[in-house]
C-alpha cells in the first residue's frame, strides 16, 4: 500500500507514534488510509450539509474495510462574493484548492481519496487535484438546492438577481424584492438551476468520476446520504482494481463531457474548467473542438436560467445518465470508457430511460439541433469568446449595435441602472479578465440588471470577464486575448459598431486595419489593479481564458 511509507516498519515508528496520537488503532493502520476531502463550511449554502455527507462517506469506507481520515478544502460562495471585491477571489480559489489538496494527499501518503465538493470552483479544483495526484479517487457532491416558490411558481437565485434589476426599473417594490430574498433559496445545496456548480457536478458524472445521481439528487434527500455511503464503499473497489483518475479522465471522456455539456446547456464556466482539468490529466482540450461537438449535438434541456425547470426535475426525469442514453441513440458518446463505478459508460447508462420528455427532450425532438454553448471568434476575439446559446433570445442570435464601453463592472452597472443603456446597445466591460481583473469576475449583476429592466431581447453584453451560470441573454464572455494583454477588446471605442452572429460563431467590430493599427500604436498597458498578495501572484502566472485560465509554471 502507498501508505506503508508512513506506517510500516521500524523506520516508520515515529510516524506511528503520531497516528497513535490521533487515536488510530493498530487495526486501523493495517487497512488502507483513505483521505476524505471535506469542503464543509458555514458560509456557503451548498456546503452547510457536507458534514453529513462526509460522515456517510466515512461509514462507507469503514464498512468496505478502509480507514477514513478527513481533511479540508476551501470554497467561496459566488453569490455572496458577487458584485464586489470578493468576486476577484472566486476563480483564483480553484488553484488554491487543487494545490492544497495535492499537498495534503502527497504529504500523508493516502492510498485513495473521496472528494466531497459542491460549489463552483470547488468541484473543478478537486477534479484538477485528482488528476494531478492520480491515486484512486471518487467524487460525491453535496447536491443541488430545491427550487424556491413565489406566488405558486418555482424560482431560483437568477430570478433573485433579476428582481433587483426590476426594482431599479420601477417594476417591483422593495417589499416584493424582500419576498424573493426570503423564498428564492429555500434549502441547503448548490443553487437550483443549471448554474456552474450543478453543471460541474453533472459533468463529474459524465467524466466518470462520480456515481449515478452525483449531479442531480437534491441535497435534502436521504438518497444523497446513501449515495455518499456507496461512494465510500466504491473507493475500496477502485483501490483493489487500481483504477486511477487518469485511467478515467481520458481525451474521449472529455469529449463525452463536452457533448453532454451541449445537450444539458451547462454554464459557460465549463469552458474554463474542462480545459483546466484536462490539462492536469495530460489532455490538450482545445476550445476549437467545442463548436465541432456542438454542431452535431442537439440541445435537450432548458433548465434555469434558460428555462423554467430545475435540477430536481432533471433528477426525476432520470438524471444525467438518461440524457446520456438519449445521446447514445445517435452514437454521440464514447461508451467503452472505464469509470469510477468500476464499469464502463455503456454499462452505467444501460436501462437509464428518459422518464419525462418535457424535461429531457427526446433526441428526435430537441430544443435545437446544435448544442447549448457556442465559441465565437473574430477581430474582437481572435482566440475565443463563449456564450450560452441556449439562454439567448432568438432575436438576439444575430445583433448589431453601438458599443457602450466600460473599464470595470461597477461603471457598467451604474450606467445600466441609471437608464443610460438603451435598446440596441452592446455593453462592453473590459479589464476584467484573468490578469486584468485580476481573477476574471463573474458579471451576474450587469446581466441581471439588463434582464430585470426588460432589455434582454435588445441589449448584448460582451466582456473579457465571465458570467455566472445564472446569467442569461446575449451575454458573451471569456473574450480572449483580454484587454490587459492588449487584446482588441482594449481598442474598442464608444460608438463602434459591434456585430454578433452566434449561429455563425462570429464576434467582430467594424474597423479598418489602418484604424486598428493606429489605435494599437496609442494603446498603453494599464497599471495592475492589485500589486500584492495572492491576487498579484495569480495575475503574474495566469494564462488566457481560452486555455482554461490555468497557471503557467515558470521554467528555471
Amino acid at each position: 500500500m502507498r501508505s506503508d511509507a508512513v506506517k510500516s516498519g521500524v523506520q516508520q515508528a515515529p510516524h506511528r507514534s503520531l497516528f497513535n496520537a490521533l487515536g488510530l488503532t493498530k487495526e486501523e493502520l493495517q487497512k488502507p488510509l483513505i483521505g476524505i476531502v471535506s469542503s464543509y463550511n458555514e458560509i456557503v449554502p451548498g456546503h452547510m450539509n457536507l458534514d453529513k455527507i462526509v460522515d456517510a462517506v466515512k461509514l462507507g469506507v469503514a464498512m468496505a474495510g478502509g480507514t477514513p481520515i478527513v481533511f479540508p478544502a476551501i470554497a467561496v460562495c459566488d453569490g455572496i462574493a458577487m458584485g464586489h471585491l470578493g468576486m476577484k477571489y472566486s476563480l483564483v480559489t480553484r488553484d488554491l484548492i487543487a494545490d492544497s489538496t495535492e499537498a495534503m494527499a502527497m504529504a500523508h501518503a493516502f492510498d485513495g481519496l473521496v472528494m466531497v465538493p459542491n460549489c463552483d470552483k470547488n468541484v473543478p479544483g478537486l477534479l484538477m487535484a485528482a488528476a494531478r495526484v492520480n491515486i484512486p479517487t471518487v467524487f460525491v457532491s453535496g447536491g443541488p438546492m430545491l427550487a424556491g416558490r413565489i406566488n405558486g411558481q418555482k424560482t431560483s437565485l437568477s430570478s433573485m438577481f433579476e428582481a433587483v434589476g426590476a426594482h431599479s426599473a420601477g417594476k417591483m417594490t422593495e417589499e416584493e424584492v424582500e419576498e424573493f430574498a426570503s423564498k428564492a433559496c429555500p434549502t441547503c445545496g448548490s443553487c437550483s438551476g443549471m448554474y456552474t456548480a450543478n453543471s460541474m457536478n453533472c459533468l463529474t458524472e459524465v467524466l466518470g468520476m462520480g456515481l449515478k445521481g452525483n449531479g442531480t439528487i437534491p441535497a435534502v434527500y436521504s438518497e444523497r446520504i446513501r449515495l455518499a455511503k456507496h461512494a465510500g464503499m466504491k473507493i475500496m473497489e477502485l483501490l483493489e482494481k487500481d483504477i486511477k483518475p487518469r485511467d478515467i479522465m481520458t481525451e474521449k471522456a472529455f469529449y463525452n463531457a463536452l457533448t453532454v455539456d451541449m445537450a444539458l446547456g451547462c454554464s459557460t464556466n465549463s469552458m474554463l474548467h474542462l480545459p483546466a482539468i484536462a490539462h492536469e490529466a495530460g489532455v490538450d482540450l482545445n476550445l476549437d473542438i467545442a463548436n465541432e461537438i456542438s454542431a452535431k449535438t442537439p440541445n435537450l434541456c432548458h433548465l434555469a436560467p434558460a428555462g423554467h425547470s430545475y435540477i430536481e426535475e432533471l433528477n426525476e426525469a432520470g438524471g444525467v445518465y438518461a440524457v446520456m442514453n438519449e445521446l447514445n441513440k445517435k452514437n454521440l458518446l464514447h461508451t467503452d470508457l472505464i469509470t469510477a463505478t468500476g464499469k464502463t459508460v455503456e454499462e452505467n447508462i444501460a436501462g437509464c430511460v428518459n422518464l419525462d420528455p418535457n424535461i429531457i427532450r427526446p433526441i428526435e425532438n430537441p430544443y435545437s439541433q446544435t448544442g447549448g454553448i457556442a465559441v465565437l471568434k473574430g477581430n474582437l476575439a481572435s482566440e475565443a469568446a463563449v456564450v450560452k446559446r441556449s439562454a439567448v433570445a432568438p432575436e438576439m442570435m444575430k445583433h448589431e449595435g453601438p458599443a457602450r464601453v466600460f473599464d470595470c463592472e461597477e461603471d457598467a452597472i451604474n450606467a445600466i441602472k441609471g437608464g443610460k443603456i438603451v435598446q440596441g446597445d452592446v455593453v462592453v466591460i473590459r479589464y476584467e479578465g484573468p490578469k486584468g481583473g485580476p481573477g476574471m469576475r463573474e458579471m451576474l449583476n450587469p446581466t441581471s440588471a439588463i434582464m430585470g429592466m426588460g432589455l434582454g431581447s435588445t441589449v448584448a453584453l460582451i466582456t473579457d470577464g465571465r458570467f455566472s451560470g445564472a446569467s442569461r441573454g446575449a451575454a458573451i464572455g471569456h473574450v480572449a486575448p483580454e484587454a490587459a494583454v492588449g487584446g482588441n477588446i482594449a481598442l474598442v471605442e464608444e460608438g463602434d459598431i459591434i456585430q454578433i452572429d452566434i449561429d455563425a460563431n462570429t464576434l467582430n467590430f467594424v474597423i479598418s486595419e489602418e484604424e486598428l493599427e493606429a489605435r494599437r500604436a496609442k494603446w498603453i498597458p494599464r497599471e495592475p489593479r492589485v500589486t500584492s498578495g495572492y491576487l498579484a501572484r495569480y495575475a503574474a502566472l495566469v494564462t488566457s481564458s481560452s486555455k482554461g485560465a490555468i497557471l503557467e509554471v515558470p521554467r528555471y
